[in-house]
């Protein structure tokens, strides 16, 4: 888990991890692997949701599974596994934050990818729909997958090691202190 304040830097860190952007200073090394297969093995669900709005929930799965390859269960299946069985046929456009959300997680099931980078994965879920994410979790961690996600939440994830980013002092001199009782 990734954790820190807002601003640190957590989403830059899984964006530089994805290959979506490159780090400032010093460089991503990589062992038994090149960038191109880098990303053949990982999932990406980020803030945004990645989703088309006028295709249904079952169409922007079919096209999850059909572009990445490798695929796992079928997407009305990986729907009913989120609690979304009922919205395959919806426009995508009609459906709640968090029932979007649920179906750009559900994305992780209709393809296999061993390592998941998760940016803030249980922001508009109810706690429902957390415990179901935290199952999936556990269940692809159990299967040899890992798992990187950036959260102010519990992941549920008790023998998960954490990364804490600190952003960095502001500047006093240019008048960026950090507000009273906050700090840097």
């Amino acid at each position: 888990m990734v954790v820190g304040r807002n601003g640190a830097g957590k989403s830059s860190l899984l964006d530089i991890l994805a290959g979506r952007l490159a780090p400032a200073g010093g460089a991503l090394v990589l062992t038994e692997a090149d960038d191109g297969v880098l990303t053949e093995c990982l999932h990406y669900v980020g803030h945004r949701d990645a989703l088309k709005a006028a295709l249904t929930a079952e169409e922007n799965l079919t096209f999850a599974r059909d572009f990445l390859g490798s695929p796992a269960l079928k997407p009305r299946e990986a729907l009913a596994v989120l609690g979304l069985a009922h919205a395959a046929g919806l426009p995508v456009a009609y459906l709640s934050a968090g029932q979007r959300r649920r179906v750009a997680l559900a994305r992780l099931l209709v393809a296999r990818r061993p390592l998941w980078l998760l940016d803030e994965p249980t922001a508009a879920l109810d706690t429902a729909s957390q415990d179901i994410l935290h199952r999936l979790i556990a269940d692809h961690r159990h299967q040899g997958g890992i798992v990187i996600a950036t959260t102010h939440q519990p992941l549920g994830l008790t023998d998960a090691k954490t990364l804490r980013i600190e952003r960095p002092a502001l500047s006093d001199s240019a008048g960026l202190a950090p507000a009273e009782g906050e700090t840097a």
